[in-house]
């Protein structure tokens, strides 16, 4: 198995068989460990403005918590613009299919970087350390990346995509934090 964690997408492709084996009533039981583990984090209960994400069909639904934080919080989802990934505010009511069929916010209104408290990520693979591997694009590592930027960030994701070790190159962010379920 250590020679797979060396090739990124052998990695992907064992994480998603992984993650097919799943039901989809593990899933949702997972799903809601993982809201409630991040609901008690201090980070995100402490934080004014956090950043989510909506999820795909294969990462944990966070959509409870969204709405949940969106009560007492500044909620802030990713909208994907060529290559570049920013942050808007989450309104239930105005939200559209965007790049790689991902739900966006429709606001016009972009939050800088150095605004945002908290960052919720998602990922194919992290380790137990913080390392993290996303989907190839490199959005997130960039975003994380940006001079300004200071928030925690908390990757999240099935117990099945954490890994022994992965491949870390010079421009990948580490996660301050990974909840799993």
């Amino acid at each position: 198995m250590a020679a797979i964690m060396k090739d990124k997408t052998l990695l992907r492709k064992l994480v998603r068989e992984r993650l097919a084996m799943l039901s989809a009533e593990t899933k949702t039981a997972r799903s809601i460990a993982i809201m409630e583990s991040l609901k008690a984090h201090l980070a995100v209960s402490g934080a004014r403005v956090i950043a989510l994400f909506s999820p795909l069909c294969d990462e944990p639904q966070l959509w409870e918590l969204i709405e949940w934080l969106s009560k007492t919080k500044v909620v802030l989802l990713p909208r994907v613009e060529g290559d570049t990934m920013r942050f808007y505010g989450y309104s239930k009511d105005e939200m559209s299919k965007g790049a790689f069929g991902i739900m966006e916010p429709s606001s016009t209104e972009c939050v800088a970087p150095d605004e945002i408290d908290a960052v919720v990520v998602p990922g194919v693979a992290f380790t137990v350390s913080g390392a993290r591997m996303g989907r190839g694009k490199g959005f997130y590592d960039k975003y994380m990346s940006q001079p300004s930027f200071r928030a925690l960030k908390l990757g999240v994701c099935y117990d099945e995509q954490i890994v022994e070790e992965l491949p870390v190159e010079p421009h990948d962010v580490l996660m301050d934090v990974v909840v799993s379920g």
